[in-house]
């Protein structure tokens, strides 16, 4: 349930296509041309209605169905200690989710009733269903991030900041045909670094099937075993089409490490030095990342930063503060970086504030934290900006930093929650949303450019010439948008194996992806 499939594949259309030919062909049998003579014409009858179902029972502790699983894990867990489930039944799983939801859900009181768990075979469908019906401002789902993790997954992007793969992260512009995706970043020390993938590189073919145009299902789970090698050790093969040209790429899936701050430097212009860092994701390992690249900043007189947020789908709220003092320094500590707001049924918490020392995930524990002191920023974003990097935005601008925002509009997620662990696997589900000291939080449609432009496939990361970052240069020097870049026409950005629309916030481990 957690790993994506890349499309949707044609079973689910063709059973829904099925249905509807049996609605027709009993329908048919109902009615239909011209009646025979001779029929009497038929008695009304008055038939009992059918009484609508009791809702479930919703359980006063959630706690006590707790671990209790249809299948018990046995062994111990990443940590060395020892799995808490206990031989239960799929029934007492689904308590604990309902339970669970109607205590700590944002919207616990907008679950449709009619929500039943005589319904559902599994507990994955049971909990996809047990979120709000209710829509934004512009008609787009209220809750576009209710979803799950096995939990041996979770615990590796989260604790170890590791994934099985290739280390690419995809420019995706759809999942059905026609498609088009293109390279957009690679790990260092990865299979893709190794097999000399670059940016912009498109995407045509998986291990020999065509990757544009297919809809076969079969070919599409090739594809998509292909894209996305469930263990380390596998051989696939990608061709791509560079300068127009078809390569064939072989690559064997690894652990990959994640290296989310990249291109750090320092960029001379006429009216000072401006600062430019690539940040991928709020995870752990980039606490001390983080912290040497403004160090390096700091150090080379930068009087101005370009923060490169285009593919950062969120992470550890923590993270998300300390970087936001890392570009404010002292004028914002102590003051409120983001509070949280639960339902009626949760005590309130404190707000996080813009912490002037290292947590401790990566960093040494109170370490006070490098700064550059701005008033101002600029912040590159798309619609995978989400979360723990609007938070970014929402605070800096709760405490009056001027904060530019050029490339796309954000994802549009102001929420959070802590996720919980569950007979193996890990539910994700909204219960808090996250406002900055001027009490805002209303960004559910995302954050909108304050310039618009394109994400540059042609040019690396950090290149100045680079339509984005270009773009912020000239809109810092000027206050002009280039007209060659306004209208973002860059595609969704999606990383495999963390899409856009799993993103999280944590108090400490509280995520804001």
């Amino acid at each position: 349930m957690s790993t994506p499939k890349f499309p949707p594949t044609p079973t689910a259309f063709s059973r829904l296509f099925a249905s509807a030919f049996v609605a027709l062909l009993t329908l048919s049998a109902c009615g239909g041309g011209g009646g025979s003579s001779g029929t009497s014409t038929p008695v009304a009858s008055n038939p009992t209605p059918t009484p609508t179902p009791a809702p479930d029972p919703i359980v006063a502790d959630y706690t006590t169905e707790q671990n209790l699983c249809a299948k018990p894990r046995t062994g111990v867990d990443a940590e060395g200690v020892p799995f808490p489930d206990r031989q239960g039944t799929l029934q007492d799983e689904m308590k604990f989710l309902r339970g669970w939801i109607d205590k700590t859900y944002l919207w616990y009181n907008e679950v449709p009733t009619t929500v039943r768990m005589a319904d559902y075979t599994n507990t994955l469908d049971y909990f996809a269903a047990l979120k709000t019906p209710g829509t934004t401002a512009s008609g787009q789902p209220k809750d576009r991030f209710h979803f799950t993790y096995t939990t041996a997954e979770w615990d590796a992007i989260s604790n170890q900041s590791q994934d099985t793969g290739y280390g690419v992260t995809w420019s995706v512009n759809s999942v059905t045909a026609p498609r088009n995706w293109r390279v957009a970043i690679i790990q260092p020390n990865s299979p893709a670094a190794a097999a000399g993938l670059q940016r912009g590189d498109m995407l045509t073919a998986v291990d020999g099937i065509d990757f544009i145009y297919t809809t076969d299902a079969t070919q599409i789970d090739k594809v998509n075993a292909g894209l996305l090698p469930a263990n380390a050790g596998e051989n696939h093969t990608l061709t791509v089409k560079r300068n127009g040209v078809a390569i064939d790429v072989p690559m064997t899936s690894a652990v990959v490490s994640i290296v989310p701050v990249k291109n750090v430097k320092v960029i001379d212009t006429p009216t000072g030095k401006v600062g430019y860092l690539s940040f991928e994701d709020h995870n752990a390992a980039s606490e001390q990342q983080l912290v040497d690249a403004f160090t390096t900043l700091k150090n080379q007189g930068a009087t101005d930063l370009v923060l490169d947020m285009r593919y950062n789908g969120g992470g550890l709220l923590y993270i998300a503060s300390e970087l936001a003092y890392m570009v404010a320094g002292p004028s914002s500590e102590g003051k409120t970086f983001d509070r949280p707001v639960y339902n009626d049924k949760t005590a309130p918490a404190p707000a996080v504030p813009f912490l002037s020392t290292a947590y401790g995930f990566s960093a040494a524990a109170n370490t006070p934290l490098p700064y550059l002191g701005l008033n101002h920023v600029t912040i590159l974003t798309s619609p995978d900006t989400c979360s723990a990097s609007e938070a970014v935005i929402n605070g800096l601008r709760g405490v009056d930093v001027k904060v530019d925002l050029v490339g796309g509009t954000t994802c549009g997620k102001p929420y959070g929650f802590t996720p919980v662990d569950n007979c193996g696997t890990t539910y994700f589900s909204i219960q808090f949303k996250g406002v900055n000291a001027k009490g805002y939080g209303d960004y559910a449609d995302g954050f909108a450019p304050t310039c618009a432009a394109s994400d540059d496939m042609t040019h690396a990361l950090g290149d100045p010439a680079e339509g984005m970052l270009a773009a912020a240069l000239s809109y810092r020097a000027n206050n002009t948008c280039p007209a060659a870049t306004t209208g973002f026409s860059g595609s969704v950005q999606m990383r495999l194996a963390k899409p856009a629309a799993k993103t999280i916030a944590i108090y400490p481990k509280t995520w804001a992806r």
